[in-house]
């Protein structure tokens, strides 16, 4: 039954990072500010500074056939009160290949400076200049978005910049606003961030039991509470140090995130583009490789030898709490050969979710309070130490079933670079296949037709590694049909793990979708009033490859494709849209965080709406809705999965049908 314990826990832990979606949250990645030097009497240089977050890139004037929309710095090109000279002038960037677009692009990181000279030829009359922008990450791209600034210069010559827009909202601008915004009932928020905490805590907890049945660590229990035990004066005295032993244990497991806390603050795309970064994922792949032939028992992953001489030394002569801590830090170093890849998982598994560091500090708070809940707690009870299972041969089959879960995750790390880059190496059926060859060999040496280097060849081939064997076997034939063109190809336990249905050996082409859809949030509720049908509100957008991705590999899929058809009446609602609206249609916007945005465009209206009403504004998004004001169920983003649309659309459905 451990090995079946263990299968279990092991992977919830490493599948834990795909639980979680981004949060709904408006994104605002980018601050812009200008400053003017003035040349002559007469010439200015306007400087437009742009600070740009970690992990997002700001696009460059050049222009570009496909991509984000260009930078662009707008002037009055009818005004006579100035002349441009020159163009506005822009730092080097990196041009490299978009993962998005998947073509050579050129943008800026973290900081970007622009210049435009300008000559005034009538003080007292403001310059107004609009900066045109759109910025993406490795994902995804924002809609196009839009800054003013305001150039003063008075008869003497002194001239300053104003950042933002300079006038006042009239009560039209209000009531246009308020035109968009809806009195919604039913939102239903994402996850809490406590929520999310405590599941990573949880995960990082079932992630430090499972380091406890390994070689190197379950041995130590007993040896370890004994020492406390029958080492101490008294019995409280020994049962205080080996609580403050398990307390070290938690707290150096703690400190080891600390560092990714620097980093993070340095550059947190590090942490939360493992997802989607081709070269991350190639990385981790690697290193699950090694961790698996470690676990088969080939070689093993430890740190110097040096480093745990000297903790055990210094152990032995400071003494007192100190001592302790270095007993504990000693345990840490010579455990790291069966913890150390048990850790990468979390790593891998924490930092490719939303959260980065501080969401490894919590899966590493629990793992270390597991490892260090049982010393105490055989401390407190050490008639337990009689029930512990004796050291053996199991401990060894733990690592090597440890080994062949790690080949099969390393897998999914592959999958996730071959997915961005396209390079087509590992379609769905190859992955599954892969997984099945996988399977059929833990199956094997569970029931003890191959072995390891640790194995001993008599060991006798118990009752719980039987059982273990035939679970792993039922999981193979299951996977089998994943290998057909069939209706039961969609492996709904693995859904999310393998790629995409649409990522297939077989022709997948579906053809024109044939839907109807509006484009407008009006005209589509009335239409759903009129047939009495629910709303799919769509926020999309021309330059969004995700909302294509879902279109042709979700939508398409026969399932999906029938309920939007039949069951949802789908209103496309496109953020980047750059028709212009009729002029009494526009009107300034007062942003949540300052300033005024103003909407001139459909996408304009639209990208508002979305943030005004929903407070998020990455795309895809997707709503259900029964009226203008009654929403049926939690809105999503980016699915790929078809299984979980299908559900979500079908939970709207059964909503529906109850109001």
């Amino acid at each position: 039954m451990k090995n079946i314990f263990f299968l279990f826990v092991f992977f919830c832990l490493s599948t834990a990072h795909a639980q979680f979606g981004n949060d709904s949250q408006i994104l605002d990645p980018i601050d812009w500010s200008a400053s003017v030097e003035q040349e002559d009497d007469s010439l200015y240089t306007i400087i437009f500074k742009a600070d740009i977050d970690p992990g997002w890139h700001l696009s460059s004037q050049k222009p570009v056939e496909v991509g984000p929309i260009p930078t662009a710095f707008v002037f009055d090109s009818t005004a006579t009160h100035f002349e441009l000279i020159g163009k506005t002038s822009e730092p080097k960037g990196k041009t490299e290949i978009n993962p998005i677009f998947g073509v050579e692009l050129t943008s800026f990181e973290n900081e970007a400076i622009f210049k435009q000279k300008i000559k005034v030829l009538d003080p007292g009359i403001p310059i107004k200049v609009e900066v045109n922008f759109m910025v993406c990450d490795d994902t995804r791209c924002l809609p196009p978005d839009a800054h003013s600034f305001t150039l003063n210069v008075n008869k003497s010559g002194d001239a300053v910049v104003i950042s933002g827009f300079t006038g006042e909202l009239t009560d039209r601008d209000r009531e246009m606003t308020d035109a968009l915004k809806l009195d919604l009932e039913g939102f239903q928020p994402d996850i809490k961030e406590n929520e999310k905490y405590l599941t990573l805590f949880f995960l990082g907890f079932i992630g430090g039991l499972i380091a406890l049945l390994t070689p190197c660590v379950f041995p130590m229990i007993p040896l370890t509470v004994s020492f406390f035990i029958k080492g101490a004066k008294d019995k409280r005295k020994g049962l205080i140090n080996a609580i403050l032993y398990g307390f070290f244990i938690f707290a150096i497991y703690l400190l080891l995130s600390l560092p990714f806390h620097l980093l993070d603050s340095v550059s947190p795309e590090i942490l939360n583009n493992i997802s989607t970064n081709p070269i991350l994922n190639i990385f981790f792949f690697v290193i699950f490789l090694v961790f698996a032939i470690s676990f088969f028992g080939y070689f093993e992953i430890t740190l110097p030898s040096s480093w745990s001489n000297k903790m055990d030394k210094k152990a032995s002569s400071v003494g007192g709490i100190i001592g302790i801590f270095f007993m504990a830090l000693t345990l840490a170093i010579v455990s790291f050969s069966c913890t150390g890849p048990i850790l990468g998982s979390l790593l891998g598994g924490s930092l490719s979710s939303d959260g980065g560091a501080m969401q490894l500090s919590i899966g590493m708070g629990g793992f270390g309070l597991a490892l260090a809940l049982p010393f105490a707690l055989f401390a407190v009870f050490p008639n337990w130490l009689d029930s512990l299972p004796k050291s053996g041969g199991w401990l060894n089959t733990v690592k090597v079933c440890l080994g062949f879960l790690e080949l099969a995750f390393a897998l999914k790390f592959l999958s996730n670079a071959d997915l961005v880059m396209h390079w087509g190496i590992l379609p769905r059926e190859v992955f599954i296949g892969l997984w099945i060859a996988i399977g059929i060999g833990l199956a094997l040496y569970l029931f003890g037709k191959i072995r390891f280097p640790h194995d001993n060849p008599a060991q006798k081939i118990g009752t719980s590694r039987k059982i273990t064997g035939l679970v792993v076997t039922v999981f193979v034939l299951y996977l089998l049909p994943g290998l057909t063109n069939t209706a039961y190809a969609n492996l709904k336990l693995l859904s999310g793990f393998p790629p995409p249905l649409s990522y297939s050996l077989y022709d997948k082409e579906s053809g024109l979708l044939g839907l109807n859809i509006y484009h407008d949030f009006d005209e589509g509720m009335a239409a759903a009033r009129e047939a009495g049908k629910p709303a799919m509100i769509d926020f999309t957008g021309w330059a969004c490859v995700n909302c294509r991705k879902m279109e042709e590999q979700v939508w398409s899929q026969p399932e999906v494709h029938k309920i939007l058809e039949e069951e949802y009446i789908i209103i496309s609602l496109y953020v980047d849209d750059g028709e212009l609206l009729p002029e009494d249609k526009q009107f300034n916007f007062l942003r949540p965080k300052g300033g005024v945005k103003e909407i001139e465009t459909i996408g304009d209206k639209w990208a508002t709406f979305q943030t005004l009403n929903f407070s998020n504004n990455s795309q895809p998004f997707y709503v259900l809705m029964e009226n203008e004001n009654t929403i049926l169920n939690k809105p999503v983003g980016y699915t790929p999965d078809v299984n979980k649309y299908v559900d979500w659309l079908e939970d709207g459905l059964r909503n529906f049908k109850k109001e």
